[in-house]
């Protein structure tokens, strides 16, 4: 039903603002904008198609309505930031066709100890970690059954069933939450991060590095994962601390399941750490070659020498084949064009100006509370809608509030980015919150008891960082 509403009531309002007349000073290009961004709103919103067929709408409408011309509207699409996320995802798909991901998140469980508060922390440090590299959803996917697993041998170990159904709770939670967070740490670990940057760029022409990125939201996203691992174990599930041999035992037996690393494995994490290390070192460094490159460069870099580097002589083929590259999220990247091509066009049509001079009647009230409000306002918006759809349409706006306020673009559209990866509420709110009601141990009510406060939490950590590190 709200599929077929959002069909019908996104041309209806595209058609009503353009037939309405246009208010004060706003030209006919903005006025034009504002319908089209208002329908692709609606589209997203309702997902009355899918998200990125939604996104290809201003390489029709634009040319057609006079806002931009075609071959400025499809430059978007080959945005830097795509091809960051296009490196990166090929990079994850080499690290999951060879369960490179895996090792590393058995590891880091078995490093961390098997008491039931550690177990929680072993898995939110695995899945934070991974995410600042692969999809959450991905991430999410891949620690959803190893966690099944440990919740099952605790299960047969014949404990208090209250306590292991707290524990199961919590060690769910864990997962969700940690993907989204652990995601906010780098450019490429979740797309309103690409779609922050390329507005950016776009809008305001600032350049926002991989590694000036990291010095900001590394820092956020250790203290967050701390605090929710906190309020998980402290609240969630306030069991002892007692060691299980069971969860030792099933960990032993999955890290056994995999081997000894595998030529495969050790040279795609050499690949992936060469890559991370240069993305790094361009940050640090004042290297010319590193900067002509770019960080899009560099990614990209990575996954063709995953194409050219052979696998072992008896598997054959190479590190990374088209048949697994071609599984990789092609939607997203759609995506990021249709929401760095709005960007542009909020520029070009003047759009922006004519917002910048609407939102004047702002100046003066508190940057605090100002911030507070945008936080909240972005985190429960993406409890019932995409995180990247919510991206897309709010930082174009944050930029021109910003501009009304004489403030700084980053201090408004920094922490509305990373709000909206922070909705712990409800499954539909995030891919890993839906992956992890799937299994089975989280109902809604629990999900959206413990989900409300994290994002009280968040609103109040975001806002403090972003208060305290003003200059990015």
């Amino acid at each position: 039903m709200r599929q077929r509403i959002g069909l019908l009531l996104g041309p209806l309002l595209f058609t009503l603002i353009l037939l309405l007349p246009a208010p004060q000073a706003m030209s006919p290009a903005a006025q034009q904008l504002a319908a089209v961004t208002v329908l692709m709103a609606t589209w997203w919103i309702s997902e009355a198609l899918p998200i990125a067929v939604t996104a290809l709408l201003p390489i029709v409408l634009f040319p057609l309505l006079g806002i931009m011309p075609l071959a400025q509207t499809t430059s978007a699409y080959a945005n830097p930031m795509v091809y960051l996320f296009l490196g990166g995802f090929l990079i994850a798909m080499a690290m999951q066709k060879w369960a490179l991901h895996r090792r590393i998140a058995l590891l880091t469980i078995r490093l961390v100890g098997t008491s039931p508060r550690r177990i929680i922390l072993g898995f939110m440090l695995a899945t934070a970690f991974l995410s600042m590299w692969i999809s959450n959803t991905a991430t999410a996917m891949m620690m959803l059954p190893i966690g099944l697993a440990v919740i099952g041998h605790r299960q047969s170990a014949g404990e208090d069933g209250n306590v292991d159904n707290n524990f199961a709770t919590a060690l769910m939670l864990s997962i969700a939450y940690a993907a989204s967070i652990g995601g906010v740490a780098t450019l490429i670990g979740t797309p309103p991060n690409a779609i922050l940057a390329g507005v950016l760029q776009q809008q305001q022409g600032i350049t926002l590095g991989f590694a000036q990125w990291m010095s900001f939201a590394l820092p956020l996203s250790i203290v967050m994962l701390l605090l929710a691992w906190l309020y998980l174990t402290r609240t969630v599930y306030t069991g002892g601390g007692q060691e299980i041999a069971a969860d030792r035992t099933l960990i032993r037996q999955q890290l056994s399941a995999l081997g000894v690393m595998s030529y495969e494995e050790r040279w795609v994490l050499g690949v992936f750490g060469l890559v991370a290390a240069t993305w790094l070192l361009r940050g640090l460094l004042d290297i010319s070659w590193l900067d002509r490159l770019g960080d899009a460069g560099i990614a990209i870099g990575g996954a063709l020498l995953l194409f050219i580097l052979p696998a072992a002589r008896k598997r054959g083929g190479r590190l990374l084949d088209w048949q697994s590259a071609v599984s990789l999220p092609w939607e997203i990247l759609l995506l990021f064009g249709g929401g760095f091509s709005l960007a542009a066009g909020f520029v070009h049509s003047g759009l922006t100006e004519w917002l910048v001079s609407q939102l004047g009647i702002l100046q003066g009230m508190p940057v605090w509370l100002l911030l507070a409000a945008i936080v909240l306002l972005v985190i429960f918006l993406t409890e019932v809608t995409s995180n990247t759809a919510t991206a897309t349409i709010v930082l174009p706006l944050m930029g021109a509030l910003a501009g009304a306020m004489s403030l700084a673009p980053t201090l408004l559209m920094i922490p509305a980015a990373i709000a909206a990866s922070y909705a712990f509420m409800l499954p539909v709110a995030t891919p890993p919150n839906a992956i992890v009601f799937g299994g089975g141990h989280v109902t809604i009510p629990q999900m959206a008891r413990a989900g409300i406060w994290m994002n009280l939490l968040a609103t109040l950590l975001i806002c403090s960082f972003v208060l305290l590190q003003p200059a990015l």
